[in-house]
C-alpha cells in the first residue's frame, strides 16, 4: 500500500529521465561497427555475389510453392561461407 501511495503522489516519471534513453539510442545509430563495413564490402564481391545470386533464387523458387521439402540450407551456408572467408582475409591482414 505505501508503494502505490507514492506512485500516486509522485505521478509519471519525470519528462529528463524519458530523454536520457533516446539520447543514447541517437548516439547508437551514428556509431557504425567496422565489422558490418567489411561483411558489405565483401558482398558486392564477384564471388559472394555469385552465392547470393543463387541463395535468392532458391528463396524465391521455395517462397513460391505452397508446399516443398527443399531448404536453401546449402546456398545460404554456401554464401555465408564465402562471405566470411572474404572478411578474414580481409580482417586478419589488417591486423598486425
Amino acid at each position: 500500500m505505501v508503494f502505490e501511495k507514492k506512485m500516486i503522489m509522485y505521478g509519471e516519471p519525470d519528462d529528463e529521465e524519458e530523454e536520457a534513453p533516446a539520447e543514447e539510442e541517437e548516439e547508437e545509430e551514428d556509431m557504425v561497427d567496422p565489422l558490418e563495413t567489411i561483411r558489405a564490402k565483401c558482398e558486392a564481391s564477384e564471388h559472394c555475389a555469385h552465392t547470393r545470386e543463387r541463395l535468392e533464387a532458391c528463396t524465391a523458387r521455395v517462397g513460391s510453392r505452397s508446399h516443398t521439402e527443399e531448404e536453401c540450407t546449402e546456398e545460404l551456408f554456401d554464401f555465408l561461407h564465402a562471405r566470411d572467408h572474404c572478411v578474414a582475409h580481409k580482417l586478419f591482414h589488417s591486423v598486425k
